[in-house]
């Protein structure tokens, strides 16, 4: 770990004005967030807005002191300081816009871990949802999954209890410090996903539980996973905001269908009802549309050229397809180092012109 840069991270994003969006175009343009900080003051000055806050910080002994004592007690508490410069940061989140340039880890999961899933629903969850809730991840412990969850009352909670129970890696997604646990009833719980997964977040030491931090949280257990399931929502709360965020992610959702009338039920009924979720009835749905059950191939040996006009973007895609198969968007866009954004507009153009093929659960080949 790069303590120093880390720091400077730490500091960045301390600075008014400064959030996560800035952060990550000033982190891509400079190179580090070092960089930015050592920039002459008439280049600062020249990003208006942010300017004259990034001039006033370099000289803020105690900003930088504050950061350093952060990483301080993170290193007392085994806590995991991961930069998103790092390796070791979470590859399926990395590639998310608005992924926390900073995250706080602590437990021994694998945070990339080759299948994950996150599962959702409401706080009031009815003997029907913990029931169903049981019998998914008991289904997945066979795939040896990761499972993702934020640690609340109700779907959240018993999705945790669950992994446990079936000796499942599980990790909570926190909206405070991990000085504290928000709510205190699961302390307990937490302590023993710290021995069989671990428990995440963005928020700095000493923050607290605020409303604000949990739609924020939401986007994180949503850009962590390969796919989100939500099991018993309304038809507004955290659950449907992490359904539509994991959406925007490129990422598939399933939703558990419910009684017409019941309340608990309309919004897993209105994702399917929108196309916005796949129906779930079991984890066969999963891992078929996942491409979790399908066996890979050895690539017979293909000749290296293609026939047709490529843009840059294009050929880097089809470079990385032709050294392995049967990739995800997610693995499509580390190896060729583009955008997530970039890739996927990309690799519907390669359809349209015949030189790749999806398979189920997003995954790519050439022709």
């Amino acid at each position: 770990m790069d303590y120093e840069e880390i720091q400077y991270q730490i500091a960045l994003l301390e600075v008014e004005g400064i959030g996560v969006t800035i952060a990550r175009q000033l982190l891509d343009h400079f190179g580090s967030a070092k960089e930015i900080f050592n920039q002459p003051n008439n280049i600062l000055h020249s990003l208006k807005t942010i300017g004259p806050q990034l001039i006033s910080a370099k000289s803020d002994k105690a900003l930088f002191m504050d950061a350093e004592k952060e990483i301080t007690y993170c290193e007392r508490n085994n806590i995991q300081v991961l930069s998103v410069s790092n390796d070791n940061y979470p590859r399926r989140l990395k590639q998310c816009s608005d992924a926390p340039i900073i995250l706080y880890y602590k437990g021994n999961g694998e945070l990339n871990n080759s299948k994950v899933i996150s599962i959702v629903g409401t706080r009031a969850a009815t003997s029907y949802g913990k029931e169903i809730c049981n019998s998914i991840v008991k289904e997945l412990s066979a795939h040896n999954a990761l499972i993702i969850s934020g640690l609340a009352y109700g779907i959240d909670v018993q999705a945790h209890n669950a992994s446990l129970n079936n000796r499942l890696p599980t990790i909570g997604v926190l909206a405070h410090g991990l000085d504290r646990m928000y709510p205190r009833e699961h302390t307990s719980i937490a302590n023993k996903m710290m021995e069989e997964g671990g428990l995440l977040t963005e928020n700095r030491i000493g923050t607290h539980p605020d409303r604000e931090n949990f739609p924020k949280r939401n986007r994180i257990v949503a850009g962590l996973s390969d796919a989100t399931i939500v099991i018993e929502s309304a038809i507004r709360g955290g659950s449907m905001i992490t359904a539509n965020i994991a959406n925007n992610y490129n990422r598939d959702v399933f939703a558990i269908p419910g009684r017409i009338g019941n309340k608990q039920s309309e919004g897993c009924n209105h994702l399917i009802k929108i196309n916005k979720a796949h129906l779930l009835q079991s984890v066969k749905d999963i891992t078929y549309l996942l491409g979790w059950d399908l066996k890979i191939k050895k690539p017979k040996p293909v000749q290296r050229q293609i026939f047709i006009d490529l843009n840059p973007e294009e050929k880097s895609i089809m470079a990385t397809l032709l050294n392995e198969t049967n990739m995800s968007i997610d693995e499509i866009a580390i190896k060729a180092n583009l955008p997530m954004s970039i890739v996927s507009t990309q690799l519907l153009l390669l359809e349209f012109k015949g030189v790749i093929k999806q398979f189920p659960g997003k995954k790519y080949e050439v022709v």
